[in-house]
């Protein structure tokens, strides 16, 4: 049992990826078993609805989400949704996302799109089954500076997505009663 984190963002200073980190911190210092994959690291190509899923990173990121137990997913959020990186990846994916449980990170541009993960967790929910977990992260510019989360509700709010994203996926952690 484990959790997987994806940093979905291909920005070099990418303020979800941020998001990601910290709630990799909280799982290691929560002892829970967790593995954070950075797309950056892990080039997939365009889904092309053919050629595209033999390739051998997307073989890979399918096993990564196979072998999950619970998924979290931290992705900068444009024109009112998430980026095509992270889409990308569920389309390249597919069936290895079914009953899988998610948990979201977002950094977006502004406070008005706070609503916009709905849409990819509807469609992971009705096309995967997913249990989408209820607590999820919505950052904006102001909660980050000079490279770091500088908002401690910002912190505090990402640990407590990443242990219950553990619970939920009856990971046992050091802070378990």
């Amino acid at each position: 049992m484990k959790l997987l984190i994806v940093s979905a963002s291909l920005n070099p200073d990418s303020k979800s990826r941020l998001l990601a980190q910290a709630a990799a911190a909280t799982l290691a210092t929560d002892g829970v078993e967790h593995t954070l994959v950075d797309l950056r690291d892990l080039p997939l190509p365009l889904c092309d609805g053919g050629a595209a899923y033999g390739h051998p990173n997307v073989a890979q990121a399918g096993q990564l989400v196979r072998e999950a137990d619970g998924i979290i997913l931290a992705a900068p959020i444009y024109n009112y949704d998430v980026n095509a990186t992270l889409k990308n990846l569920v389309e390249l994916t597919g069936k290895a996302w079914e009953d899988k449980t998610v948990a979201f990170l977002t950094a977006a541009g502004g406070a008005s799109s706070y609503m916009s993960i709905m849409a990819l967790a509807n469609s992971l929910m009705l096309d995967f089954r997913c249990v989408v977990v209820p607590r999820f992260v919505y950052a904006v510019p102001g909660d980050f500076a000079d490279g770091a989360i500088a908002n401690p509700k910002i912190t505090e709010r990402v640990a407590e997505c990443a242990r219950a994203t553990a619970r939920l996926t009856g990971q046992r952690t050091d802070r378990t009663h």
